[in-house]
């Protein structure tokens, strides 16, 4: 969804007094992790928003032959998932661009991150708002994913 849209968007949801939560990551390539993280960020809200690395970002932060599937690509799987209501690309090294401009509710993060290691935490704290860790334990990840399509066994 484009900035506009999505901030147009998130006008009616606040009108309607509704919860919004952001949640982000790369999401390459999704794994139950992921849909497991998503679900939790929801719990929190009533909306949903999940901000997705672009693929020079995703690169920047998951290294050489990374991403392996497109930003674009990326976007329509988390969006497919029936606890998504809307999905951004972005380009920078982390949200604070839109914790700024959508002013959630609750900036949500899994569980490889603590409250303190949030990227955003003093941002968000700054605009009041929570920082909420969303999800089951880290026991996937998409690295490992990936190694196991390699060597065609089944992912743990």
């Amino acid at each position: 969804m484009a900035g506009p849209a999505l901030l147009a968007r998130s006008a009616e949801w606040r009108a309607r007094r509704q919860r919004i939560v952001l949640a982000n990551g790369c999401f390459d390539p999704l794994h139950v992790g992921h849909a497991r993280y998503l679900a939790g960020a929801r719990m929190l809200g009533d909306r949903l928003v999940v901000a997705i690395n672009d693929d020079a970002s995703a690169a920047a932060l998951k290294g050489p032959g990374r991403p392996v599937m497109a930003a674009g690509d990326r976007a329509r799987l988390v969006a497919a998932l029936r606890v998504v209501d809307a999905v951004v690309i972005f380009s920078e090294p982390n949200v604070n661009h839109w914790l700024e401009r959508l002013r959630p509710n609750v900036h949500a993060k899994g569980t490889d991150y603590t409250i303190e290691s949030v990227p955003e935490r003093e941002l968000a704290r700054r605009l009041g708002i929570q920082v909420a860790i969303a999800g089951d334990p880290k026991n996937h990840a998409s690295s490992g994913l990936l190694e196991a399509i390699r060597h065609a066994r089944p992912a743990e």
